[in-house]
C-alpha cells in the first residue's frame, strides 16, 4: 500500500512541469497547500513503513489538510494576521520529523541487511 503516496508524489512533481500561470496573490495559498500536501505524503510513507497505512485515511487527510492550510492563509489575509506563517512552522516541523523517521528506518534496514551479509 506504499504505492499511493509515492504515486501522489510523482503526480505532484509532474504537475510542476506544466506551463501553469497563477496570479501572485495566490502564491501564499498555493505554497501552504503544497506544504500540507507534502506533509500528508511523507506521513503516508511513514505510515506505510510502520504498517499502519490506510487509503481512505490518507486521501481524506491529504484533501482536508490542503484545504485547511489554504483556508488558514486566506483567513489570515482577511484579518491581517500572518496565520500562514504559523502553519508553515507546524507543517514544516512535521515534514522534517516524518522525513527523519523514514531516513532512520531505511538506514536501519540497510545496516541490518549488511550485517546479515557480512
Amino acid at each position: 500500500m506504499l504505492w499511493l503516496p509515492i504515486l501522489g508524489l510523482i503526480i505532484g512533481f509532474s504537475i510542476y512541469w506544466l506551463p501553469l500561470r497563477l496570479p501572485p496573490d495566490y502564491a501564499s495559498y498555493l505554497s501552504l497547500a503544497t506544504l500540507a500536501g507534502v506533509d500528508s505524503i511523507f506521513g503516508g510513507i511513514r505510515a506505510g513503513i510502520e504498517g499502519k497505512f490506510h487509503d481512505d485515511i490518507f486521501i481524506s487527510g491529504f484533501v482536508s489538510n490542503t484545504v485547511l492550510a489554504a483556508l488558514l492563509a486566506f483567513l489570515g489575509d482577511k484579518i491581517g494576521v500572518d496565520l500562514w506563517l504559523a502553519a508553515v512552522v507546524a507543517l514544516g516541523g512535521r515534514v522534517f520529523l516524518n522525513l527523519s523517521l523514514i531516513r532512520r528506518y531505511w538506514l536501519t534496514q540497510t545496516a541490518m541487511s549488511r550485517k546479515r551479509e557480512g
